[in-house]
């Protein structure tokens, strides 16, 4: 048994679950133990039929585990950390009987399909590439640099060996709502771009002494190390430094705040006052304009987009709904704003259709969720 408290033997199995190793038989034998540990119940089919590919992703969607708003009991104290490790997908983990379940479909009068990977190139020049409809392969070439599209829809610039110097040429890469793309860098640095967001970067950073990028919305950064060019990105109210690191900068818009969180490494961050802060992995800079608070974090929690899935701790039903907003491209109504801070925890994959996931969240018992032409009405539980 670990610090944790959680014995050594289900420790094992959890790292068998993130390698996807473990077996049928395992995953009941860990559901036994939790519904046990927890005193509530995880769900494992007892059947499967079909593929393997099947049989994996239906053992990826039954370790469940519920949603509950914070004002109730709160879910997996102790194992919540793992669970985000895991990503755990949530799903019919609280008994919703026929009644209410034909209520909530008499209430989705429509259905959306998740987002997808997608973006909009833009190029020096002024030329538009829509990645969407753009065969894999060599996309421009620019600057000395080969443009393309690889097998898993991720950008890649790449440098020729006669490459010239940075000559200034500036390329956007933006995503609607609905859309997340992946673009690795002339540096080789690796950037996760999340909905309604956009990168603009040089087209090479050839002969020039910082490597300086400009981000709107979300995005998480794999940074190439190179000791002699520090890279930097600037986003709303701040900039941030490093060498080489991991790490999510959130800076929507219509968000109050700007949001750094490290997963690896270190960063610099320097506001618009000139104030300075040095973040350690699992740290999080709230920057609000006048002021930067650092906070712990799990950060798995704030990159939870990147791997397919909301995962949320005490967050705040706004927030979570913000983040659905963009994704599923919908525009949400509140009938009674004092919904908006009722607080949950839990774990939804992003990849499932919106109606599904209303549904996981309406057993909360948090509230009530109606969906025509477009519009989400959020109103409180009948």
């Amino acid at each position: 048994m670990d610090k944790s408290g959680i014995p050594a033997r289900y420790l094992e199995l959890a790292s068998k679950w993130k390698l996807k190793t473990i077996t049928l038989e395992e995953a009941r034998e860990f559901a036994d133990w939790y519904n046990q540990e927890q005193d509530k119940e995880i769900l494992i089919p007892g059947d499967f039929a079909g593929s393997d590919h099947e049989l994996e992703s239906a053992m990826l969607h039954n370790i469940l585990y519920k949603i509950q708003p914070t004002r109730k009991t709160y879910l997996l104290p102790r194992i919540v950390a793992i669970a985000a490790s895991l990503l755990l997908v949530l799903g019919v983990g609280l008994w919703f009987n026929g009644k209410l379940r034909n209520s909530f479909s008499a209430r989705m009068h429509q259905d959306l399909a998740p987002g997808k990977d997608g973006a909009i190139l833009t190029l020096a020049n002024g030329r538009k590439i829509n990645i969407n409809d753009a065969a894999k392969g060599r996309l421009a070439d620019e600057s000395g640099v080969t443009i393309s599209k690889n097998n898993d829809g991720q950008i890649i610039y790449t440098v020729n060996e006669q490459s010239g110097q940075a000559n200034g040429s500036i390329n956007t890469l933006e995503t609607s709502r609905g859309e997340q793309i992946q673009i690795r860098l002339p540096d080789s640095t690796i950037v996760f771009l999340n909905a309604a967001s956009s990168l603009k970067y040089p087209s090479t950073f050839n002969g020039l002494a910082k490597r300086s990028v400009e981000l709107s919305g979300e995005g998480y950064f794999q940074v190439h190390k190179d000791k002699a060019h520090p890279f930097i990105v600037k986003s709303r109210q701040q900039e941030v430094q490093v060498l080489g690191t991991i790490f999510n900068i959130s800076s929507y818009a219509d968000d109050v705040t700007v949001k750094t969180t490290l997963l690896e490494g270190s960063v610099q961050l320097t506001d618009q006052n000139n104030d300075t802060k040095i973040l350690k992995p699992n740290q999080q800079a709230i920057n609000r304009g006048n002021n930067i608070e650092v906070v712990q974090v799990e950060a798995q929690l704030v990159v939870d987009w990147k791997e397919g899935f909301f995962l949320f701790n005490q967050e705040s039903l706004e927030q979570l709904m913000k983040r659905v907003s963009r994704w599923y491209n919908v525009e949400v109504h509140y009938e009674n704003p004092a919904l908006k801070k009722e607080s949950i925890s839990g774990t939804i994959s992003k990849y499932k259709q919106l109606s599904s996931l209303l549904l996981e969240l309406e057993k909360s018992g948090i509230a009530e969720f109606e969906l025509d032409k477009n519009i989400l009405t959020i109103r409180e539980k009948n």
